[in-house]
């Protein structure tokens, strides 16, 4: 039983149970019962190191010299379509690909228990609890397929043999650019450097062609002396089908040749599968291929270590029992010239369309198998069709890539609020033949795209918008949604309850997906039943003042009474949502509805739930305190609705100054550079930051009241004491939108530094299991640092860059198209704004920047121009602390295009 399925039955077991059932909580929630608030007010903090955080820096670079590579695993698969890692080193690993996770059956990247000492006894922690942050998986540990690559080549007379791993050479480093990697060997003595390039395709906006169970490698020869180099390369990969079974007999491995696209392609897949293993999500095929016309393939490798200079071409078919190993190859000879280089490309796709069977009891769309299964029949197909499209594939691949790294913003910065969107390229999400968007919370754990969870995200609505509509339309007012209510059921087919915080949170990001779109249609044709879901929102507040108050699940999983901040602010922000949404259908009588709710709301919000510091949960006044709850103490998520609003760029719901004087309250009380002392006294809580690392404690009680959670606390109680990156990223990137924008950068630096490669796997942001789903909210603080405002249907988009506006340079992405948005600004008065569209196409009526007041409003002070054609303006005007400009004629921007806006 997990943790939350326990809930359903909490209240009739007592403790004894409770402790039983949840051994990393047993024996330490209620031991010290009294802990003494002791975060320091004063960080430590020097202005060299707020200065630091600013700098452009370098590419993130992990360095073998400095053991920093064994626990890299970056997501190099398509989409959906499992977890395959690249480590430090170049070689795959994981392979967690054949539909094994599952809630309480196989949980995380690991599914291993490990012992942590929480500063008073061992407690054991679960993959769901932390395991792979305490004890971070180990490449080398988890490389169960035979895969990589050798180069031989004369060294003084004798043949030198290389393999692609770390231990081969002087020097392995590893730049981390996801959804690229870049990985360097050298050696003193060798007369060859090696560049690995890999990726799966990934084109912001395409979620198909983002979705191939595939990944490519591409290897760069450089000839580092003044004479030519003879070199032979040869890349291996494992038939992996039915990999690790130990009960077939009389089944064999078969390895064949065949062209696609006039390239020769290894297939790989099992024969005299039994009828019932044929539905065993192990049950699929495998294809591997080298892009060069001069590959020799080899359908079986018999030697071992492999020798490059002496494999030799055999096109021969390949059966062996199921017991032996069978792995292909291709081998390329070449001579290199002094000084140049040479370069091969690789390929590898797989297929394995039986999801897990509980899956299909569950979910009738998972019976059908995955999108990609729909699509392609097995894994040569995949290959084929990358193939016949790897131009265009890997072209806008490399295009996205530059042009999120062609900025003015830290490398590191960019590096940690974009890189947990590889979430969807793990085991945690799917995409069912349906079209269906699917996924757990962390991987194999807590089932249902979870609505309290998903809605933190930012990062999938703004590159992959499809999928979000995607899942609004089908989970949210679909399978999930209870027509005579308005409640949307948290986990769909897996749950029976609304909860609150993920009903508003769906209205938000319906907010958000309508932006996001070329036009109203998806509002249009969703909004009779969205109608019903703000209506159930609204039938929650029974003393109707506005304020939230029916005891409902949320995201801390349990039930709380009262009128609590951030569910009342959220509801709040979702309300005004609402009523803009109700105004674009012209829906007036709900607008004015919505509007007057919000009004009032807001009002007994700022004045009863501000305690003149921070927001609080006023408890319910029959109830009492009897049962959990924040109540008086400072928690992470009390300006919630006001962060939403800047996300989705509406007034905010809260007062500014308490807004502003909350958000310092979480960082004097709540924020520490080392958790250590927090959680070594305030024990519960699972270990998502550990002694002598920085972060945000989910919720504090500074004025060490006594019972301050309430009387009758439960399990529930540990989450207060832990660091969760998700809610640590929201509360970034409301700092950040807010004008805090060292705070912002700190609290993000220290999410970033607890998850560098010599400590962990910087790819992997943990919460109830691995590459956890709310931690995609790391998104929203590049949206705030940037100011970044679009409404797809309105035509406008917006910047206001909160830093480095002087010389700024970001890219963006819309409904139809992405790029890069620069501004000039080093004189006052003085502007220069360009649009630079990299990919699709942009519709604009205005354009909005933010911060200009010393800019004129003279339209013959300004010049705009779509490349060297003038751009008339009907309208300049100067609006909320922005700068609007309309256009005469609606501005239809391209591949290439730039839209240039200069004040003289």
């Amino acid at each position: 039983m997990d943790r939350r399925s326990f809930f359903k039955k909490a209240s009739l077991v007592g403790l004894g149970v409770l402790v039983s059932k949840f051994p990393v909580w047993s024996n330490t929630v209620f031991a010290w019962d009294k802990p003494v608030h002791n975060i320091p007010e004063e960080k430590g903090l020097s202005g060299q190191w707020f200065d630091s955080l600013y700098e452009k820096g370098k590419k993130i670079t992990y360095r073998k010299s400095k053991n920093e590579l064994r626990y890299i695993g970056m997501p190099v698969g398509g989409l959906h379509s499992g977890t395959v890692y690249i480590g430090g080193d170049g070689r795959l690993w994981l392979w967690q690909i054949f539909n094994t996770a599952y809630d309480g059956e196989r949980e995380g990247i690991e599914p291993k228990n490990v012992q942590w000492n929480n500063g008073k006894e061992l407690v054991t922690v679960r993959p769901r609890d932390g395991s792979a942050y305490i004890e971070p998986a180990i490449a080398d540990n988890l490389r169960t397929m035979e895969q990589g690559f050798a180069i031989s080549t004369l060294v003084d007379g004798k043949q030198v043999i290389k393999e692609l791993r770390e231990n081969h050479w002087d020097e392995v480093t590893f730049e981390a650019t996801y959804p690229t990697c870049r990985i360097t060997y050298s050696s003193i003595d060798f007369p060859l450097d090696v560049v690995l390039v890999a990726y799966s395709p990934f084109i912001p906006l395409d979620q198909d062609n983002s979705s191939l169970p595939l990944t490519t490698i591409h290897i760069e020869l450089q000839n580092k002396g003044g004479a030519p180099v003879d070199v032979t390369v040869t890349g291996w990969m494992e038939n992996g089908v039915h990999k690790g079974r130990k009960d077939f007999d009389t089944v064999n491995k078969r390895s064949f040749l065949a062209e696609h696209a006039d390239t020769q392609v290894l297939l790989f897949s099992c024969d005299q599968v039994p009828t019932q293993a044929m539905e065993a999500g192990d049950h699929g095929s495998m294809a591997f291929t080298c892009i060069d016309i001069e590959a020799q393939p080899t359908t079986r490798l018999q030697e071992w270590p492999v020798k490059p200079q002496e494999v030799k071409a055999d096109r021969v078919d390949s059966t062996v029992d199921f017991s032996d190993l069978q792995v292909g190859a291709f081998t390329v000879k070449r001579t290199i010239k002094a000084k140049a280089t040479s370069q091969i490309s690789y390929a590898i796709s797989w297929y394995f369309n039986n999801p897990h069977p509980k899956l299909k009891l569950h979910l009738k769309d998972a019976q059908s198998g995955y999108w990609y299964g729909a699509r392609f029949n097995n894994a040569a197909e995949v290959i084929n069709y990358y193939l016949n499209n790897r131009e265009k594939l890997e072209s806008e691949t490399i295009a996205w890539q530059q042009t999120w790294n062609d900025t003015t913003l830290p490398y590191w910065f960019m590096d940690r609020t974009f890189v947990n969107i590889g979430t969807l390229a793990t085991a945690n999400t799917m995409r069912f033949a349906s079209g269906r968007f699917w996924g757990w919370e962390g991987v194999g754990a807590c089932a249902g795209t979870c609505t309290h969870v998903w809605q933190y995200g930012q990062s999938m609505g703004r590159i992959f918008p499809d999928l979000e509509r995607n899942l609004r339309e089908v989970t949210d007012l679909g399978v999930g949604f209870q027509s005579d209510t308005g409640a949307i059921i948290f986990r769909a087919e897996y749950e029976k309850r609304p909860a609150i915080d993920g009903q508003a949170g769906v209205i938000l990001r319906f907010y958000r997906d309508h932006q996001m779109s070329s036009d109203s249609e998806f509002l249009k044709r969703n909004w009779p039943k969205l109608k019903k879901a703000v209506q159930f929102v609204l039938d929650q507040d029974k003393n109707k003042d506005g304020m939230t108050d029916t005891p409902m699940e949320n995201t801390l999983d349990a039930v709380w009474e009262g009128e609590i901040a951030w569910i009342v602010g959220l509801c709040l922000a979702a309300i005004q949502a609402a009523a803009l949404m109700a105004k674009e259908v012209g829906d007036k009588t709900f607008q004015k509805l919505c509007l007057e709710y919000v009004r009032k709301g807001s009002e007994n919000m700022d004045s009863k739930l501000f305690n003149g510091e921070y927001y609080i949960h006023r408890p319910d006044m029959l109830q009492g305190r009897k049962m959990l709850g924040s109540y008086n103490t400072c928690h992470i998520d009390q300006v919630y609705g006001q962060a939403w609003c800047r996300q989705v760029d509406m007034p905010g719901v809260n007062r500014q100054e308490n807004v502003v004087s909350a958000l310092k309250a979480l960082w004097k009380y709540n924020f520490t550079m080392d958790v250590g002392p927090y959680i070594k006294t305030h024990l519960g809580g699972r270990p998502y930051a550990l002694a002598g690392e920085g972060g945000m404690v989910m919720n504090t009680n500074p004025k060490n009241e006594d019972k301050a959670y309430g009387d009758n606390t439960t399990w529930q109680l540990g989450y207060f004491h832990e660091c969760m990156s998700g809610f640590e990223h929201q509360v970034a990137a409301h700092m950040m939108a807010e004008g805090m924008v060292d705070e912002s950068l700190t609290l993000t630096r220290v999410i970033h530094d607890r998850h560098h490669a010599a400590k962990r796997n910087p790819f992997n942001e943990i919460e109830c299991s691995d590459h956890y789903a709310r931690a995609m909210a790391s998104y929203g603080t590049f949206i705030s640092a940037c100011g970044f405002s679009y409404h797809g249907p309105k035509g406008q988009i917006g910047f206001a860059p909160k830093l480095g506006k002087a010389d700024f340079k970001a890219p963006f992405t819309t409904a139809k198209g992405w790029g890069t948005y620069a501004q000039k600004r080093k004189t006052k008065g003085v502007c220069q704004c360009t649009l630079t569209l990299k990919y699709g196409q942009l519709t604009l009526n205005e354009f909005h920047l933010g911060d200009a007041d010393d800019l004129s409003l003279n339209k013959k002070q300004l010049i705009v121009k779509q490349n060297e054609r003038s751009i008339e303006l009907v309208e300049l005007k100067r609006t909320d602390g922005r700068l609007i400009l309309s256009f005469k004629k609606q501005v239809m921007l391209k591949n290439g295009d730039t839209l240039t806006i200069q004040w003289l």
